[in-house]
């Protein structure tokens, strides 16, 4: 079954998120994370969630939550913050996804609300892939998507490759609870 078909059994099935851990596209990335420390992980969801970031700010300029919830985890992971700031931030984030229309701007909230819980745990980061990934199918549709999506799935594999052989240019500091393994 190619993944495309996945996408469409759930849409058919009228599921609001459209890919899973188990999706035949992500098996690469689940593959490649299963083995990365929670830096590696951090750095990787913390950097791609600002692609979302954007786009969102592009869409609602006045409405600075998904980038006061990336900055917020950044703060906890350096340790500049306690985690119930940077929770807080995060939970604003994912109830900017009510208040919207857009099926592919709410999939992008939470995207970025699960990048930033990478903090937290290192189990959150497949919800960027899988928000995101939904996001794309909403914004080209069914018929349009299939470029896009791997596309960006080449682009998570790229830059978790990334950051995995380049953890030691990271200049910023780390939270002691990060240094942990």
């Amino acid at each position: 079954m190619d993944w495309l078909d996945e996408v469409k059994s759930k849409m058919k099935r009228k599921n609001k998120i459209l890919f899973s851990q188990e999706s035949l596209v992500l098996q690469e990335l689940s593959m490649l994370l299963e083995n990365q420390n929670r830096r590696t992980i951090v750095l990787w969801a913390l950097d791609l969630s600002g692609d979302c970031v954007r786009e969102l700010l592009e869409k609602y300029p006045s409405d600075k939550r998904p980038f006061k919830a990336l900055e917020e985890a950044k703060r906890w992971a350096s340790g500049e913050i306690k985690m119930s700031v940077a929770k807080k931030a995060i939970l604003n984030c994912h109830s900017m996804a009510k208040e919207i229309e857009s099926p592919a701007d709410k999939a992008l909230c939470h995207a970025v609300g699960q990048a930033c819980s990478t903090v937290h745990t290192k189990r959150h980061a497949m919800g960027l892939p899988i928000y995101e990934l939904t996001a794309i199918v909403n914004k080209y549709g069914i018929e349009n998507c299939r470029e896009p999506v791997e596309k960006r799935c080449a682009q998570y594999v790229d830059k978790l490759i990334y950051w995995r052989d380049n953890i030691s240019e990271y200049k910023g500091t780390w939270a002691a609870f990060m240094l942990k393994e």
